[in-house]
């Protein structure tokens, strides 16, 4: 596989960290860039990461991952999303809540679970693995990091009811995910 390959796994698999950052980005009252930064950094660290742990972990456990992945990541995306909704029928002035360590960690889980057997297939492709996590990991950062500021522009459009429309964002992509 060629380097425009591996940019391209990136940009499928940082769709949903695109969407999320957006929404981020729209409910995000201060610190814009420091919350793009932050954001953008756990989004990509763990999209990378989880590939390489999807390259490292073999076909069982993978496979065993795989089959919770999705329940695992709609909880995450489903109760995130109903408290971001409730907060913002609530008229919660800001929406701190979602910056907090944990959220951003269960957010980074829920986007990066789908990496996991992206990575698996360069494992069984007997493909070297650092540089493809490097450039899906990059390539996370990067839509992250623009989604966050593009949600600025659809705060503007929703204002003050951007919590809630992001809220229901996060839960349709949840029920998308557990679709499949």
């Amino acid at each position: 596989m060629d380097f425009l390959t591996f940019v391209i796994i990136g940009i499928g698999l940082s769709m949903d960290c695109f969407a999320i950052a957006l929404m981020i980005g729209a409910t995000t009252k201060v610190r814009l860039l420091s919350t793009a930064v932050v954001i953008a950094f756990c989004f990509g660290l763990f999209q990378g990461g989880m590939t390489f742990l999807g390259w490292c972990a073999g076909i069982n456990l993978v496979t065993l991952i795989a089959s919770y992945g999705r329940v695992i990541a709609f909880l995450l995306l489903f109760f995130i999303g109903v408290k971001m909704i409730i907060d913002g029928l609530n008229q919660k002035e800001d929406s701190i809540e979602l910056l907090r360590p944990a959220s951003v960690m269960s957010l980074s889980i829920a986007t990066s679970i789908d990496a996991l057997p992206a990575g698996m297939s360069f494992g069984i492709l007997q493909s070297p693995i650092v540089i493809p996590a490097l450039i899906i990991g990059i390539v996370a950062f990067t839509c992250s990091f623009i989604g966050v500021f593009a949600g600025k522009r659809f705060e503007r459009l929703f204002g003050n009811k951007s919590d809630i429309v992001g809220g229901i964002i996060l839960v349709l992509m949840g029920i998308r995910i557990i679709i499949g």
